[in-house]
């Protein structure tokens, strides 16, 4: 039997990261949230455990700072890269006055929270059921609302003027709204070491330049033929023990690597967001801070004092336009940076190795090289153009330090994979910042 309710404003589907803040942020603006969620269970995934310290300080911004609290997140101030024989270290510098910090937790310990802190507004009602139709005015093709089965089996339809897609990289119905299909290039491998004290504390660390990046960082204070062979080589010394156990017993949890561009939301009555909207490579941990900040800027842009009407087609056409361009100003920069590295430190081609070691080597340099570009990988309010000048300023310096290098009669040569170098480098930033200006 189906049944109905009329009783939300808005119809949040999915009560991951994106979804929970989302509904938590129109709730406190006094709007009636429903938050639908499948399974209430504790989130078991290898996914979402580097909060960036730009969505730390938006998490605080949401009011939810201590969503954190009691899941032994644990402080990020600095970043260790270990690539072929060389190391090299940059930090979150202070600018301006602030030290940021990132955090390092339980993916599923921190869901778990901010669904608890969801449930405790009066005005939002998070529910279990599994949403199996998106529900459409047949004449208009406006999203009406969702039908939804309970565990018991019951099935309802909720309607709503606004029903708000949240739920994940692998969403049920993107695919009826967007253009887009997301693009897998490659699979995240996932395994927890226990009791492993990382070389320096407080940092991600990262082994780049032989095969795909391989990831580490705390996330708690307490295949695999190939992990063995071309993985555990490549860590430092000091964790190798732990990672051989984890091999050996660990159970490996695995999920897509996979790029797609946002699309501007033009179906009335709905709005795609999260990882449902936009997806970039891992290697840079920023998917929780890009939903996060998109969060916050839906809930400025669908505000109940400009936007009364959630029902006023024009004015809401008008609204997500401006929202889908003013999220680029975070979003893209985060986007764009998690592609390049990954294309720059993944390849074998020649011109791009020699781009790699000149990536150290810029990094090695100091603060003046990388404070800027690490409060960009941090999600941290920075013009969104110097991540291009920095990339250019890699693929040069890069340059300057191969034609240094060989006798006089190896110069012509050297000039030459220079060329190749500049050639490549525009290559790998300018695909995904075509698809980022595409509507």
């Amino acid at each position: 039997m189906l049944s109905e309710s009329l009783n939300s404003e808005i119809i949040v589907v999915g009560a991951g990261i994106a979804g929970c803040a989302t509904a938590v942020v129109f709730a406190r603006q006094g709007r009636q949230v429903l938050l639908l969620e499948r399974s209430l269970k504790e989130p078991d995934r290898i996914v979402g455990e580097l909060l960036q310290p730009g969505g730390v300080n938006t998490l605080a911004e949401l009011g939810l700072a201590h969503c954190l609290k009691g899941i032994e997140a644990t402080p990020i101030e600095g970043y260790h890269l270990y690539w072929k024989d060389q190391e090299v270290s940059f930090w979150l510098c202070d600018i301006g006055g602030t030290k940021p910090e990132g955090r390092s937790f339980h993916h599923g310990k921190f869901v778990s929270n901010l669904r608890q802190s969801a449930a405790a507004y009066l005005n939002l009602t998070l529910l279990e059921a599994t949403v199996v139709e998106i529900v459409r005015d047949c004449d208009s093709g406006r999203v009406a609302g969702v039908v939804c089965v309970s565990p018991d089996g019951q099935q309802t339809k909720f309607l709503a003027p606004l029903t708000i897609l949240a739920d994940g990289s692998s969403s049920n119905f993107r695919s009826q709204f967007t253009r887009h299909r997301p693009k897998a290039q490659s699979r995240f491998w996932g395994l927890e070491m226990v009791d492993t004290k990382l070389p320096i504390p407080r940092y991600a660390h990262a082994a780049l330049g032989r095969g795909p990046p391989i990831l580490m960082y705390p996330i708690s204070s307490s295949v695999r033929r190939y992990l063995r062979e071309r993985v555990l080589p490549v860590v430092p010394e000091k964790v190798q023990s732990q990672l051989s156990d984890a091999i050996e017993n660990g159970r490996l949890r695995s999920m897509p690597n996979a790029w797609m561009p946002s699309t501007k939301n033009t179906t009335p009555g709905l709005i795609t967001i999260g990882d449902a909207s936009n997806m970039r490579h891992p290697v840079t941990g920023a998917g929780m801070t890009v939903a996060l900040k998109d969060a916050v800027l839906l809930a400025e842009t669908l505000n109940p004092i400009d936007a009364p009407d959630l029902r006023n087609v024009s004015d809401m056409a008008k609204r997500m336009s401006d929202f889908h361009w003013k999220r680029k100003g975070h979003s893209t920069p985060l986007n764009i940076l998690a592609q390049a590295l990954y294309l720059l430190f993944v390849s074998e081609d020649p011109a791009l190795q020699i781009m790699q070691r000149g990536f150290i080597r810029y990094v090695q340099d100091g603060e003046k090289n990388f404070a800027e570009a690490a409060w960009i990988m941090g999600g941290l309010p920075i013009r969104p153009w110097r991540l291009f000048y920095h990339f250019i300023s890699v693929a040069v310096y890069s340059i300057r330090l191969h034609i240094r290098r060989p006798s006089w009669w190896g110069l012509a040569g050297a000039v030459f994979q220079s060329v190749s170098v500049l050639a490549a480098a525009v290559h790998i930033i300018w695909g995904p910042l075509v698809d980022e200006l595409r509507r």
